[in-house]
């Protein structure tokens, strides 16, 4: 399940852990509809990749500070982590099968 993280969280939670493997942030909102949408699909595609990934969630309006330093203007805007530093970015909705062909990319 993905874990919902904060802008104090985010060099441990995202930074230092994708220097092991992939991290995908889920930058969502809670009035965001495509958000909502998303949740499922993410829940789905964290059981599909097991301990291979991390899968997390950063509520935009709550953590201004990552959300500005990454640049984001639309929701849900999916960025995957390797190595500590941004390999992938999807904005909007997508498919569970396309999220786990770029995390698989990825391990």
């Amino acid at each position: 399940m993905p874990k919902e993280i904060k802008d104090a969280d985010f060099q441990e939670s995202v930074v230092e852990k994708s220097k092991s493997k992939p991290v995908l942030v889920d930058f969502w909102a809670a009035w965001c509809g495509p958000c909502k949408m998303i949740a499922p699909i993410l829940e789905d595609v964290s059981r599909d990749m097991g301990d291979s990934s991390d899968i997390v969630k950063l509520n935009v309006d709550e953590n201004p500070i990552t959300t500005g330093n990454f640049g984001i203007r639309s929701i849900p805007t999916l960025i995957i982590f390797k190595g500590g530093v941004e390999v992938e970015r999807i904005i909007g909705l997508s498919g569970r099968d396309e999220i786990n062909n770029l995390l698989k990319k990825h391990i």
